[in-house]
């Protein structure tokens, strides 16, 4: 994740509060997270406990087995693994799982070291030691002089009295228990009730560093292997695995009656792709004769209910969409999609048997959304991509993660438009991943795409890699580089790179090379090699604002901060500057493609022009700012545009929200006054289109934030009202007073749009519109009528201008609902409400599993601090309760992050910023995991704020009360 994901629509807080809540269950969802709790398992009689460090290892710290990285003298190459999850507790109250494994490897150098991964595992005793050597032919190892737990580094490790023998092949068995935990990584357990009885699911969450709890192996994807998989389970359940099930038998212990099925050996694959499941789930499936078997497996009423029907028709027609784009077959026999309970991704790329939370594989046209429908789409095309792009071919080390990560985001919308090509959904990641992450990249602490391998080392670190930079700046400068080389020529360099390096590993510069040869052979033109232009854009952090000066020709690029007094965190090789890719129209009329090589540079044709508008389609990954008379002209044409003639406008609608976009963000780094962007905004009464208002939209969302406790919020408020009256009493016409929904996907989504910032600025009929809407259902509970695209915003409104009753009944309709994409709705809608002591009760349920699903914890608070009456009370929970969080939800969780980041964004006063830099350092000792990054990024941008508001606030007063 994503996701994530990273990388679909991202959550702005406060303005249009029904529309930042589904963009922010995407973007958190595709950031493809884990969430890692500790577990504090107690041994059970048997088990053997870990003996500490201090007693039994050397103390060396140079030692091999207190670095992270595995030496490079063995090289595994097949696993022979049993498990079996016990899906009823033990005599201690525990759900366990125990099994054995053998993992033959080859001796590269001569060493007398084991060193394999091994997390919380407690391994059973085999000759006093925890393991056991052999070798494949039969001859006899060195002897084991001693074996430990190295619990710091995640190691099993055994020390030999003889050296290995290079060449050679050997194999260790081990034999093993583990907690079945509901910490969502490793091997655990998902829980869901079907009536009135307790199902559990044994399943698995491996990426990054989590296939060690489930057995002892070389846990880094470098190290490929082929795994045989053997799972014991009750009789009555299936079992599933990457590779298709062989067979299944049927067998009696100790009077319990179990079935052990075999499944076929997998491809040579990475161990963070390994998952295996067990479940009474139900499935449907493509007809006998297809020629790839696709299942999807669900809750049993779920598929009952023809939820995971949508995928099942799509995931046919996407996976061909791929074998055309790569021109590869898809290398497997069958493609299993399973939607599970709890889990704390988004979906997770599995080869084989691909794991999603449910909201991102069953859709339920009764429950869910347009957006919704979208996400599935998205999320299943981005998961098919990883079959070749990570799998198939997947990066060596986890620097590297953005390769695997931004090119599956971006493609992902590729195969969703192929499948859904009435949706133009190809734009849409203009909204869902490029203007998002550039909030997040022109930050002073934000960071390279790709590191240097030293860098990256323990699991948090690999776990920070999880962001949104990964995923939507790499799916941005990917997109980047198939415009500038063309979608064929990519295409054939993907299909070059992924021949040559088949079942291996690869650096990006891999990559490079391939696309270097197939653009020599299209005859192509750039100003430099693939390598010299990308390494640009992906060894350094940020991007540039390019400054087109049409008086004089000049065009200039500048390292773009959104607070221009701080500094870069990292220095840059390159210093800051890129090769850049400009597609412009001049009068309207496209131009060839310039590019722009060194800070500064003469254009003559710029000279002498009407207007120029730069960034055509937002293609390239970097701002555009102009001089003061060109921006005027775009002004007059947003308005004349409309006026002149609605169905054939001047400036394209993505472009619309270009400018918008840049226009603010422009203000907020003090390049361009802030008026000039407010008044982009006013001939938003005259649009109808989606997306430059939800630009607009996501940002007045930070106006709301830093002015809603101020004296600016009333006129403000006045403003936006004029602006959306004219839209809202639009889609109240078209849908035949709200009978209808509209025809066109984005149109559905903007109708949501007209109705939130409609009842957030009072539009006359508003509130009515959606109390009359929830009321109806308080009265008839079991006849919903309102619309699942309405949903979140009707909710939302109702419980926000209701009380304690409103709030109740959706807390019991959520705790009821066994439909995930209607429970992520109610979630959401519950923080809506302005009585802080139902927040404050909420925030409590928050931490209770039996009440919040782990994987939604963090949501449920963020949603809360997004309310500016939540927003002290989650702030005052997390300090109160920082050390339980970090260590019952895991501060290796990559949403983890977005918990400090949710709950700061409205930060601008010092006395926010002393509490935060305080905040830092009475929890020092605990640490912050995944979320060192955000923390830093969030006093960052409180010192932006704090200055920003101070500059501001009188002159955006006097703006909005003169608009």
């Amino acid at each position: 994740m994503k996701g994530f994901y990273i990388s679909k629509a991202v959550a702005v807080a406060g303005i249009i509060i029904a529309v930042s809540a589904v963009a922010t269950i995407i973007a958190l969802s595709i950031v493809y997270s884990q969430e890692k709790a500790k577990n504090n398992a107690k041994p059970t009689e048997g088990w053997t406990t870990p003996p500490t460090a201090t007693s039994t290892t050397p103390t060396p710290s140079n030692e091999p087995w207190d670095r992270y990285r595995l030496p490079d003298s063995l090289l595994p190459e097949h696993y022979i693994v049993t498990l079996w999850p016990r899906l009823h507790v033990d005599e201690h109250g525990m759900y366990i799982f125990t099994g054995n494994s053998t993992v033959v490897f080859r001796c590269v150098k001569e060493t007398d070291l084991v060193l394999i991964h091994s997390n919380k595992l407690n391994f059973t005793q085999l000759d006093g030691h925890l393991a056991k050597l052999s070798t494949t032919d039969g001859s006899s190892p060195p002897a084991i002089k001693t074996t430990w737990l190295q619990v710091r580094t995640q190691y099993l490790v055994v020390q030999l009295n003889g050296n290995l023998v290079p060449g050679k092949s050997y194999q260790l068995f081990t034999e093993f228990r583990g907690e079945l935990a509901d910490d969502l990584g490793g091997f655990y357990r998902s829980e869901y009730y079907q009536g009135s009885q307790l199902k559990i699911v044994a399943t698995t969450q491996m990426q990054p560093t989590d296939a060690r709890k489930a057995f002892p192996c070389f846990d880094e994807p470098a190290m490929k292997a082929v795994f045989h998989m053997t799972l014991v389970h009750d009789r009555g359940t299936v079992a599933l695995a990457n590779g298709m099930e062989i067979e299944t038998v049927n067998f009696t212990t100790n009077g319990v009656e179990l079935s052990r099925t075999t499944f076929e050996p997998t491809e040579k694959m990475s161990t963070y792709l390994l998952a295996f499941v067990v479940s009474d789930f139900a499935h449907i499936r493509t007809p006998e004769g297809a020629k790839v078997l696709i299942r999807i497996w669900a809750r049993r009423s779920a598929i009952a209910e023809g939820q995971g029907d949508y995928a099942l028709n799509k995931t046919g027609p996407i996976l061909e969409f791929f074998e055309r784009y790569y021109n590869s077959t898809y290398p497997l026999s069958k493609s299993d999609q399973i939607a599970l309970p709890d889990f704390s991704a988004g979906a997770m790329e599995n080869w084989g048997l691909i794991t999603y939370r449910e909201t991102a594989l069953l859709y339920d046209p009764h429950a869910s959304s347009n957006g919704d429908k979208e996400w599935v789409a998205t999320v299943i095309s981005h998961e098919l991509a990883h079959m070749w792009f990570g799998n198939l071919v997947t990066m060596k080390w986890w620097n590297d993660l953005w390769l695997n990560e931004g090119f599956a985001t971006y493609v992902s919308y590729l195969g969703a438009h192929d499948a859904e090509p009435e949706w133009n959904v190809k734009d849409l990641i203009v909204l869902n991943a490029v203007h998002p992450v550039f909030a997040v990249d022109s930050l002073a602490s934000s960071h390279p795409l790709s590191y240097s391998e030293e860098e990256i080392n323990t699991p948090a670190q690999i776990s920070e890699l999880f962001d949104t930079i990964t995923y939507s700046k790499g799916a941005a400068v990917l997109r980047m580089l198939s415009e500038f080389l063309s979608e064929p020529v990519f295409a054939r360099g993907l299909s070059s790179y992924l021949k040559e390096y088949a079942y291996s590993n690869t650096v990006y510069g891999d990559l490079w090379q391939h696309l270097q040869k197939v653009k020599n052979t299209a005859g192509l033109e750039l100003p430099d090699t693939v390598n010299e232009i990308m390494n640009r854009w992906i060894l350094q952090m940020g991007f540039p604002v390019v400054t087109i000066d049409t008086q004089t020709g000049n065009i200039s690029q500048k390292h773009f901060l959104l607070d221009p007094e701080s500094v870069p965190a990292r220095p840059s090789d390159y210093n800051y500057e890129w090769f850049v890719p400009i597609k412009w129209a001049k009068n309207g009329i496209h131009q060839d493609q310039h590019w722009l090589l060194n800070s500064s540079a003469l254009y003559e044709p710029m000279k002498s022009v009407e207007w120029v508008l730069a960034n055509l389609d937002v293609t390239g990954y970097y701002r555009v700012n102009y001089d003061s008379a060109n921006w005027e002209r775009l002004l007059s044409l947003l308005i004349e545009g409309h006026q002149v003639n609605k169905c054939l406008l001047i400036i394209p609608v993505i472009n619309r929200a270009q400018i918008v976009d840049d226009t603010f963000n422009l203000a907020r780094a003090k390049i361009v006054d802030t008026t000039l962007a407010l008044r982009t905004t006013q001939y938003l009464s005259q649009e109808r289109e989606y997306m430059p208002w939800q630009s607009a939209i996501r940002n007045l969302a930070y106006f709301f934030l830093m002015f809603e406790r101020t004296e600016v919020y009333g006129p403000m408020q006045s403003y936006l009202k004029k602006q959306v009256q004219p839209l809202f009493e639009y889609f109240e016409n078209i849908t035949s007073n709200w009978e209808k929904i509209p025809t066109r996907h984005t149109d559905q989504y903007n109708q949501v749009n007209a109705i939130s910032l409609a009842c957030r600025t009072g539009v006359e009929g508003c509130a009515e519109l959606t109390n009359g809407w929830y009321k109806q259902w308080m009265d008839n509970p079991e006849n919903n009528t309102i619309h699942a695209n309405l949903k979140s915003v009707v909710y939302c409104n109702a419980i926000a201008g209701g009380g304690e009753e409103e709030w109740d009944f959706g807390w019991r309709m959520f705790s009821n609902t066994t439909n995930a994409a209607e429970a992520d709705k109610l979630m959401y809608a519950l923080s809506c409400t302005k009585e802080p002591w139902l927040l404050n009760r909420y925030l409590e349920y928050s931490l209770d599993p039996n009440k919040i699903r782990k994987q939604d914890a963090t949501f449920a608070i963020v949603y809360i601090a997004r309310n500016v009456v939540g927003q002290p009370l989650a702030w005052d929970f997390i300090r109160a309760k920082w050390d339980y969080i970090f260590n019952e939800y895991g501060g290796g969780s990559i949403s983890f992050s977005r918990l400090i980041t949710g709950v700061t964004e409205r930060f601008s006063t010092l006395f926010e910023l002393q509490q935060l830099q305080q905040f830092k350092e009475e929890h020092s000792q605990t640490g912050f995991g995944s979320a060192e990054i955000a923390l830093e990024q969030a006093i960052e941008k409180t010192k932006a704020n704090i200055r920003w508001v101070a500059e501001n606030n009188d002159k955006v007063l006097k703006w909005f009360l003169s608009a």
